[in-house]
């Protein structure tokens, strides 16, 4: 293969490594949106357990539907906290992929621009060895005359 179809699919894989990168960071905003979302349920759901008022001091029946109705909104929000801790684990994951794929994007770089400064060097060298070659042309065709 030579050094230009090299450098050609250099460049093809850090286009697709950047992406890759492009979707993680896109994945990796939409979790950090919907983990402030649960956190800002998780408020809300505080705000209503508190807001209720104590039940102690209701009637029988109003304070038994009072208890029941924390109850029912603790649970909610331990469930909502459950789900926020996977949530986040899978963040965490996210992450690392995220990190690992920008990683491997920016060492293709690397490679791709050592390629392109080779092949520059290449060049300068042909263009070089012509230039010799057409002074030393030019040098020999006046000691003829």
């Amino acid at each position: 293969m030579s050094l230009k179809n090299t450098i050609n699919s250099l460049g093809t894989l850090v286009h697709l490594r950047g992406i890759e990168v492009d979707r993680l960071q896109a994945e990796m905003a939409a979790q950090q949106a919907t983990s402030a979302r649960y956190r800002a349920n998780l408020e809300r759901l505080d705000s209503l357990a508190e807001g209720s008022g104590p039940s102690g001091a209701l009637p029988l029946a109003l304070a038994l539907n009072c208890g029941q109705y924390k109850q029912a909104v603790m649970q909610m929000a331990d469930t909502h906290r459950t789900d926020l801790s996977l949530h986040e684990a899978n963040m965490a994951l996210s992450q690392r992929a995220l990190a690992s794929a920008w990683t491997r994007r920016e060492l293709l770089g690397q490679v791709l621009e050592q390629k392109q400064d080779a092949a520059g060097l290449a060049q300068q060298r042909v263009d070089r060895k012509r230039q010799d070659d057409l002074a030393t042309q030019a040098w020999m065709a006046g000691r003829t005359k």
